[in-house]
């Protein structure tokens, strides 16, 4: 099988080879004879029910600095394609949110994944409050008494944007930390958002473990430790990636949440479990599958592609 695939992404300049999960899928699907097309979020355009974007040819390659060649630009109806990954990066606003109502108007012969209006119905810190037995205790609000009462009982706490990503803006305040209300009013002033805030878990410590699901079934994970000092724990901000294990409880949340996954169409999650919790479900552009293959040897790409294939060829007439 051959497809035609769109990547919809960020430009691949800047691209990490050795640890972007686009170019991983990229490269999958180049070694099954998939023919790639790049573009830009905001070369999408929708006019007379169509929708069509400025692409170019692309050829992806393990060099640095070079990942990818790309051809003469030409305007392409979406609908000619067989599947478009929606891979571009958060943040989640309403140029994101935007794309998402674009991209449903392809017609059902072409797969986009993850199915666009479920992402835009999946915010990460949001969708996980739909599972409240598997999260730590989480307050979503704009209130400044609801906050304070929030600390009162749990004392140390983390204070973070609804709609942050990648750790930014990710504050943990111990008890005393007298920094609160200072934060508040800057978050309030910067942002109409809720705030979102949690529980600070110790466990973080030892790791915060990204699990990646394919079609809703677990195929591996990564654990990242945080850097001495720090509280979060994403390898851009200098946590370290580390093997580790799904243990009991990861794989009840996985079987709790993987069929729901599976049903919306969302066939590329990344969710984080911080010791038993799970704090986020990440529909938009999850990664770690070149650090899975790096430590487990699971070609998490392939699975994806598996999943993509059978899925397509579920939408072709008999």
């Amino acid at each position: 099988m051959s497809l035609a695939v769109a990547i919809q992404m960020d430009p691949v300049e800047p691209i990490d080879i050795n640890a972007d999960s686009t170019f991983a899928l990229a490269m999958e699907a180049q070694r099954r004879g998939h023919g790639l097309y790049h573009y830009l979020p905001q070369d999408l355009t929708y006019y007379n029910d169509r929708v069509y974007a400025t692409v170019r040819p692309a050829v992806f390659q393990r060099e640095a600095g070079r990942a990818a060649t790309l051809g003469e630009a030409e305007s392409l109806n979406l609908a000619c394609m067989d599947v478009v990954l929606m891979r571009q990066d958060p943040p989640f606003d309403m140029s994101y949110i935007t794309a998402t109502h674009l991209l449903e108007h392809l017609p059902a012969s072409t797969l986009v994944v993850n199915n666009p209006a479920e992402v835009r119905n999946a915010p990460e810190k949001l969708f996980v409050t739909h599972f409240p037995t598997l999260m730590p205790p989480t307050m979503i609000t704009r209130s400044k008494a609801e906050i304070e009462s929030f600390r009162r009982e749990h004392r140390d706490i983390i204070v973070k944007p609804l709609f942050g990503n990648g750790g930014a803006g990710v504050f943990h305040l111990k008890e005393g930390d007298e920094n609160l209300n200072s934060l508040l009013e800057i978050f309030t002033q910067i942002s109409r958002e809720p705030l979102i805030v949690q529980k600070y878990l110790p466990e973080i410590r030892k790791g915060d473990k990204r699990i990646i699901l394919v079609d809703g079934e677990p195929v591996g994970a990564i654990n990242r430790v945080p850097a001495e000092g720090e509280a979060r724990s994403n390898l851009h901000v200098g946590g370290r990636a580390m093997a580790v294990e799904l243990s009991k409880r990861d794989r009840e949340i996985c079987t709790t949440i993987g069929p729901i996954l599976k049903e919306r169409g969302l066939i590329f999650v990344g969710i984080d479990v911080i010791g038993d919790y799970l704090t986020e479900i990440n529909v938009t552009s999850p990664t770690g599958l070149q650090e899975l293959e790096r430590f487990d040897n699971v070609n998490a790409a392939g699975h994806i592609w598996d999943a993509i294939e059978s899925r397509f060829k579920g939408l072709m007439p008999e």
